[in-house]
């Protein structure tokens, strides 16, 4: 337990430079320029969590698969912590493949039914005759 508390410190601190180091794009004009900031709407706010949702969830399940490898690895081929870990990465392995079908089942109905769902939430019009 030990050696998978010093991993998740290194990481930390891996993540912490990252961000350190990624405050200089921070004066990059945004696209759509600085006014497109202001313009907050709920499918803008749907789009991003939607998005955000899929990230976490994957980003989750790829943590799991890791702790599940570090877990085999430390076993010392006990069968009850080798099986544990097993479980763990099965597990992980089904919630990347949930995570990834989800995002393919947004990505058919966005082609289907010419919806942007991932890119703002913009649903077409029916076009009116004069």
């Amino acid at each position: 337990m030990k050696k998978l508390k010093k991993v998740i410190s290194q990481f930390n601190n891996l993540v912490l430079a990252g961000v350190v180091l990624a405050q200089e794009d921070i004066l990059i004009d945004p696209p759509g320029g600085w006014e497109r900031l202001g313009e907050i709407s709920l499918p803008g706010i749907i789009s991003t969590a939607i998005k955000f949702i899929l990230i976490v969830a994957a980003l989750i399940a790829f943590i799991f698969l890791v702790i599940g490898g570090i877990r085999w690895i430390v076993s010392g081929g006990d069968k009850e912590a080798t099986t544990k870990a097993q479980s763990t990465i099965t597990a992980a392995l089904i919630g990347l493949v949930i995570v990834f079908a989800a995002w393919a089942i947004i990505r058919l109905l966005e082609t289907f039914f010419a919806i942007e769902i991932l890119s703002g939430l913009k649903i077409p019009e029916i076009p009116t005759i004069k």
